[in-house]
């Protein structure tokens, strides 16, 4: 139940929101001047996602966004954390602007707006222009000049009624799944373009930090980051070895630089790379940050794996802990934990948990409703964890669940459902879950709590 949620421990202003992301729910891939991006290629070839699953349609959300911001409505949000398609805006990813694709994202922000829903806008989750890729993609330094340049025009458009801007959607994702991994989009398998593509990525947050401060007052730029607690799967050196360069991979290389401290050393020798460096750049990646954002699922054990590939260190399964439907491990403690650590380590100012979330397999019951126990309970369970690390001193903000709707789950298609929301991907129909429900009723609780105090 909420009451096991220490919700006085949060801000009266708290933020209460979900997230979603452009490619996963919009659909409308070749209206109104979108061009094609790196998930458009990688999603319709085949074999690259369960099912040949791609995001031609996902939930229609470019025609229904009005349903959805009623949905938020219904629910008592009172933010909404949504990314903008750099394609849509800039088909080219340079030069020319598709004056129709900033018209979508003005008119949506208009309608947050109406229904007292506080819009925060995400600039890069992941859908890079195919024609920047296809001119070589983040490994080169000119991607990161031309996502600074994108920053400007959507700034420029939406900065008088936009304040809170993330510049990068996990980085981490894009540079090691989608350049070292290949089970991302632009499906390489290369670690030079891999740490190439980190470092750019990491320029062109502080780049477009820049940019948007230039182009916009009062604007509040953060960056959001995926990341997890990690464990060594024994007391041995080895693997205690292995977690701390696990630390650093998924960790210390992307949350160092923001803050000063450059790229580390350790990661610097594994990975063997020479970073394309130029004078001034790590003074641009450590732009000031007004708040930093969270991103967790879930914990990492791990054990030394010398032959392995970078960081040389094997997951391991631990028994008897639950799992999502991802077949990821269930351990709330550790949004508390990294909560602290942004907070004591880095000198967090302000934090935001940006998505967390689970995926279930709900099944809709013959009276139409989506009972789903697990979500809720996850929920409950890292909603509790929020709220203890805010009672210890972190810093927290809001909370963004992921997500409002189900919606296409990059390469894992569309049978893995993280939403508040059900959607019917054949009629588009929308079903706000119990966990959406259970959702609705931590925020009016919270909401109760601070008119109370008043």
């Amino acid at each position: 139940m909420s009451d096991a949620i220490d919700l006085a421990a949060l801000p009266h202003d708290f933020r209460w929101g979900t997230a979603t992301s452009a490619y996963q729910i919009e659909g409308a891939v070749a209206e109104d001047g979108r061009s094609p991006s790196i998930w458009d290629t990688f999603s319709h070839t085949p074999g690259k996602t369960d099912n040949d699953d791609h995001g031609d349609t996902a939930c229609d959300h470019y025609h229904r966004w009005r349903e959805d911001v009623a949905l938020m409505s219904r629910l008592g949000l009172d933010a909404y954390r949504l990314s903008i398609a750099w394609p849509r805006v800039m088909p080219e990813g340079d030069g020319l602007v598709n004056p129709k694709g900033l018209d979508f994202y003005d008119e949506l922000i208009d309608g947050l707006l109406a229904a007292g829903i506080t819009p925060s806008v995400t600039l890069y989750h992941w859908d890079l222009p195919q024609a920047l890729q296809d001119r070589g993609g983040w490994p080169e330094r000119e991607t990161a000049e031309h996502f600074a340049a994108y920053a400007s025009v959507v700034a420029e458009r939406l900065g008088d009624r936009v304040s809170h801007w993330t510049t990068l959607n996990e980085p981490s994702c894009s540079a090691w799944i989608g350049h070292l991994e290949g089970k991302m989009a632009p499906g390489l398998t290369d670690l030079t373009a891999a740490v190439r593509a980190s470092y750019h990525l990491l320029l062109g947050h502080g780049l477009a930090a820049q940019a948007i401060r230039a182009a916009t007052s009062g604007a509040e730029v953060g960056i959001v980051n995926n990341l997890s607690t990690v464990f060594p799967a024994s007391d041995s050196p080895e693997d205690e070895a292995a977690a701390r360069r696990h630390d650093g991979h998924v960790n210390r290389w992307w949350l160092d630089p923001v803050h000063g401290r450059g790229f580390p050393a350790d990661m610097r020798e594994v990975y063997g790379v020479d970073l394309p460096e130029r004078p001034g750049d790590l003074d641009i990646i450590a732009a000031p940050l007004d708040w930093l954002g969270l991103n967790y699922y879930f914990p990492a054990t791990v054990a030394d794996d010398p032959a392995g590939p970078v960081p040389h260190a094997r997951s391991v399964r631990r028994p008897d802990v639950p799992r999502t439907g991802m077949d990821w491990e269930i351990e709330a403690s550790g949004i508390e934990t990294l909560l602290l650590r942004l907070t004591h380590e880095y000198g967090a100012r302000k934090l935001y948990v940006t998505e967390n979330g689970s995926a279930f397999p709900d099944t809709v019951g013959p009276d139409g409703t989506v009972d789903d126990p697990e979500r809720q309970d996850y929920l409950v369970g890292h909603l509790a964890a929020c709220a203890s690390a805010a009672r210890k001193g972190a810093p927290l903000a809001g909370y963004f669940a992921w997500s409002l709707l189900d919606n296409f789950e990059w390469a894992y298609g569309y049978a893995k459902r993280f939403g508040l929301v059900h959607v019917d991907y054949a009629t588009q129909a929308r079903t706000i879950k119990g966990s959406g429900h259970r959702y609705a009723d931590i925020v009016r609780a919270h909401g109760e709590l601070g008119r109370g105090a008043a």
